[in-house]
């Protein structure tokens, strides 16, 4: 599975958690969903790639921009293991992800452009709701902010 590593392509948990900004606790949660997966040594202690800074660090990124834990899974799933990906490798799950992203971004300008005012909620509370949603005519369209969420 492993190609022949050095000892230097090897780092100790704790130093993963370092480089990365992780938490030990987390770095093992992320472990237990196998989006990384330690190699163990004769003494049964966990050693990760170097590459899995890059992993961790798209993890981290990931869902800051909102992905769910499973679509962070869909997409590591998609890396080589036992190798350092190439920027092929994160291409493909930058193109993959691309229109998620979009739409996320679609959808926070939306918010931005419509939170000075009204959001849309059909709540009839303000005098402005009274020109945008006179009678509540968005309750038609569904529950919720409909401005915002379309």
């Amino acid at each position: 599975m492993h190609q022949r590593l050095k000892s230097s392509d090897l780092l100790p948990i704790g130093d993963l958690a370092r480089r990365t900004g992780l938490s030990v606790s987390a770095i093992r949660f992320y472990e237990e969903k196998r989006l990384v997966e330690p190699i163990r040594t004769a003494g049964n202690q966990r050693r990760f790639l170097r590459s899995d800074i890059r992993r961790l660090s798209f993890i981290l990124i990931a869902q800051q921009l909102g992905l769910a834990l499973s679509e962070i899974e869909t997409e590591l799933a998609k890396l080589p293991h036992g190798r350092t990906p190439t920027a092929q490798d994160w291409n493909a799950i930058s193109t993959s992800i691309r229109g998620q992203l979009d739409a996320k971004i679609a959808q926070l300008e939306r918010t931005r452009d419509k939170l000075d005012g009204c959001i849309g909620c059909g709540c009839l509370s303000l005098k402005k709701c009274e020109l945008y949603n006179r009678d509540d005519h968005l309750a038609q369209q569904g529950a919720g902010p409909r401005q915002v969420l379309g």
